[in-house]
């Protein structure tokens, strides 16, 4: 396997290379790219790319000639999506576009996994308690919008020569997940209050509504798992955990592990206005093709975010 990785600097990244690498052993060579050019946490060297030049992905694709690629970079979170939506359409739609019109032109019969998100299905969570993958997409922010549109896009072009792979993963988090996330910013402030950085108060959003949350590592076998399955292009494959634990209990489980005696209040600033209430996805059809299922707990899952941000901030 010669694997093209896209957005190699990224949260997700280094744990689909540990995910692929347990499943391939030596038989996997890597050309990951970033912006920076920067090397990976676990020194994996990436080549500078950018997917908005075309020309430069087009020189990239035809010279290392991917067997497959995997495709995580682009713009990852609401805020960032709506602060600069022009952005998010040229990052997330057209450096997809560039990706798949270059390995159509240059490695037909490559195989191309693009992740997607569960926010494609938007206003249409407010009808389905599980969300499944034949479900309306009705994305509702500018991240899910662009996401979607190259989601489509990538639909559009499964009998092209490349096989067409659309994950659609639900929330995931994990060790190495930046604050500007919810779960991981519970943590951080946690481990703040508890190494005297913070006074013991966290101020919060709605706690009240119910999200499908993933382990980044269950994620990342899911789709080292697509890759080599021999899916057919096209297939559209969500990746979440069948359940919607409220935000609250997720973080009464977080400090529940912390010895600290933290007051938790509501900000009215950081409630968002008509926010879905549940928002889940079946993953029934990855069960079936891939003989996939989550297997990390929420409890650990949460546990390791914890003691990833107390080592941060120096406490183990």
């Amino acid at each position: 396997m010669r694997l093209l990785l896209t957005g190699a600097l990224g949260f997700v990244a280094p744990h689909v290379v540990a995910a692929i690498r347990s499943r391939l052993g030596a038989g996997l060579d890597i050309w990951a790219t970033s912006r920076e050019g920067r090397p990976m946490a676990d020194g994996t060297p990436t080549h500078p790319l950018d997917i908005t030049d075309a020309a430069a992905v087009d020189q990239a694709i035809a010279a290392y000639q991917p067997t497959h690629a995997v495709h995580l970079a682009g713009v990852t979170t609401l805020a960032s999506a709506a602060t600069d939506p022009n952005g998010a359409w040229t990052i997330n739609v057209f450096g997809t576009l560039n990706i798949a019109r270059s390995m159509i032109a240059h490695v037909p019969g490559a195989v191309l996994l693009s992740t997607g998100t569960g926010q494609s299905y938007g206003e249409t969570a407010r009808l389905r308690s599980l969300l499944s993958e034949d479900d309306l997409l009705r994305p509702n922010n500018d991240y899910g919008v662009t996401k979607t549109a190259a989601d489509l896009a990538l639909g559009a072009m499964a009998g092209r020569g490349v096989t067409m792979l659309r994950m659609r993963p639900f929330n995931h988090t994990g060790p190495g997940q930046t604050p500007t996330f919810v779960i991981p910013s519970f943590a951080d402030q946690i481990a703040q209050i508890e190494a005297g950085k913070l006074a013991p108060l966290m101020r919060v959003g709605n706690l009240d509504v119910g999200r499908d949350f993933l382990d980044v590592r269950d994620v990342a076998d899911a789709y080292a798992r697509a890759l080599t399955a021999g899916l057919p292009s096209g297939t559209v494959l969500n990746i979440a955990s069948g359940k919607a634990p409220l935000v609250r209990t997720m973080l009464d489980m977080l400090l529940a592990q912390s010895s600290a005696n933290i007051v938790v209040e509501t900000d009215p600033a950081r409630v968002r206005a008509g926010e879905i209430e549940v928002f889940a996805g079946s993953f029934a059809r990855a069960q079936a093709a891939l003989g996939w299922a989550p297997t990390i707990s929420l409890q650990n899952m949460l546990k390791d975010v914890l003691n990833d941000a107390r080592k941060r901030h120096g406490l183990l």
